[in-house]
């Protein structure tokens, strides 16, 4: 068998060399890479006093940060949740591990800091995110829309197929909305890694309990899970760049139908177009 392309072109991977070990045809791309494993290899993503799994959330870095809810998120209920639905339990600093901990102090990052300028996992000035191959967007683009939950919810259907319509939601009614839908959280794993820095992929999971109500629907007290597959994209000091998600939003969304309620849209099947 040939070589296997990573997600960059130049990059490639022999099949039977277990990731991240890549082969780097560009000399550039071979200092980079040996850098971040001899002297850095991501440990600065270890936790931190306050959250065993997300950092940058307390000390003298967050003195003047602004928090949305005017005060640093409390993790500890999701992340019971979390350690009792998780399937993988990866090694104390292993790439996996991580990872995971980018990943939760990412989300944690863009979901609970005011000013993107507080962000310390991702360089906000070049900083872009899309969803399942729309246009990237930068901070501002999200905040424009109305945060995280629209971004992540992003649809093309037209609105009176819509049971979660971004258009008419906020900041803060999404995140009432979903936070009394699962009032224990949304959890999220890493599954699988499949490329280190500089560009990390990976499969993720992300899953909860509907104990609340959603549009209408009541609650059934059954797990709702998504998968998906992203990449972040990071520069010499581990910060992230760019990130793309794809996943189905419907797998998330027929979740919350399940229990009945009002009239259920195209949304509330597992078939929704991938959007």
């Amino acid at each position: 068998m040939g070589l296997l392309p990573t997600p960059h072109s130049h990059h490639y991977l022999s099949p039977n060399t277990p990731f991240p070990v890549a082969i780097y045809i560009n000399q550039d791309h071979i200092l980079f890479n040996q850098q971040i494993n001899k002297h850095k290899r991501m440990d600065q993503y270890k936790g931190s006093d306050v959250d065993k799994y997300r950092c940058f959330m307390s000390g003298e870095g967050e003195k003047n940060t602004t928090w949305k809810l005017g005060v640093p998120p409390n993790f500890d209920v999701v992340n019971k949740l979390f350690e009792a639905g998780r399937t993988k339990i990866w090694p104390t600093g292993s790439l996996e591990e991580q990872v995971q901990n980018l990943v939760k102090t990412w989300e944690m990052e863009i979901f609970h800091k005011l000013n993107p300028k507080d962000f310390k996992t991702c360089d906000v000035t070049k900083l872009t995110t899309s969803v399942n191959g729309r246009k990237p967007m930068t901070p501002q683009d999200v905040a424009k829309i109305g945060g995280g939950y629209n971004m992540f919810l992003q649809t093309s259907l037209p609105e009176k197929l819509r049971l979660y319509n971004p258009t008419n939601e906020t900041v803060d009614t999404a995140h009432k909305l979903f936070t009394t839908t699962f009032p224990r959280g949304f959890a999220v794993e890493i599954l699988q890694v499949y490329s280190g820095p500089p560009v990390i992929a990976y499969k993720f999971r992300h899953w909860g309990y509907m104990e609340g109500p959603f549009k209408g629907h009541p609650p059934t007290g059954e797990i709702v899970e998504m998968f998906g597959v992203s990449t972040m994209e990071l520069d010499e000091e581990l910060k992230v760049m760019k990130v793309e998600f794809f996943y189905d939003r419907g797998e998330l969304l027929a979740g919350l139908t399940k229990g009945g309620g009002d009239s259920i849209t195209a949304e509330g099947s597992s078939s929704c177009p991938f959007s």
